[in-house]
């Protein structure tokens, strides 16, 4: 179930968003899929992948594929820095990394800090948008972006986790 609808569900419960950056906006990765956050290391290329496939790394004996976001996202390219990181994530029993431009904290969400996602005309696709994230209360300018990061890396366009199965009945 994506968050918002969770959230939309039991406002009153508290949701935890690891905060990343991506070309100086705040996207909030839900904690609960995050396995570890590692310094970026260069990964071993994959020919004929996407751009935003930047390859594969060996972390512990499994074999990683690494999802650059910032390109997936149709961020311009930028040199990865010392802040650059990789956000080892786990989801459906896969392990999936994701470069971001760097991460700052972890944020406990509830029921009126989470706004429903904006609606957008049809040739934009924001489906991966769970909703937004408003940490400060009296700080109103400070957004977070709540990804649907198990949609987002599912998507027809990544195709990174297994689709689930649905019975027919």
């Amino acid at each position: 179930m994506p968050a918002s609808e969770a959230a939309q569900l039991d406002p009153g419960r508290s949701r935890e968003y690891l905060s990343c950056q991506l070309g100086g906006v705040s996207y909030g990765i839900p904690l609960r899929c995050v396995q570890e956050i590692r310094s970026y290391e260069a990964p071993t290329q994959i020919a004929n992948a996407p751009p935003w496939v930047k390859g594969i790394v060996d972390l512990r004996g499994v074999i990683v594929p690494i999802v650059d976001l910032r390109m997936s996202f149709g961020l311009p390219q930028v040199n990865y820095d010392a802040l650059t990181v990789t956000v080892v994530l786990h989801m459906r029993d896969r392990v999936i990394g994701v470069v971001v431009d760097s991460v700052s904290d972890v944020l406990a969400l509830s029921g009126p800090q989470i706004k429903p996602a904006p609606s957008f005309s049809h040739a934009l696709d924001a489906s991966y948008i769970a909703g937004i994230g408003t940490p400060d209360s009296e700080d109103t300018q400070r957004m977070l972006i709540l990804l649907d990061i198990e949609h987002l890396l599912g998507s027809a366009a990544m195709g990174l986790l297994p689709t689930e199965l649905v019975a027919l009945n």
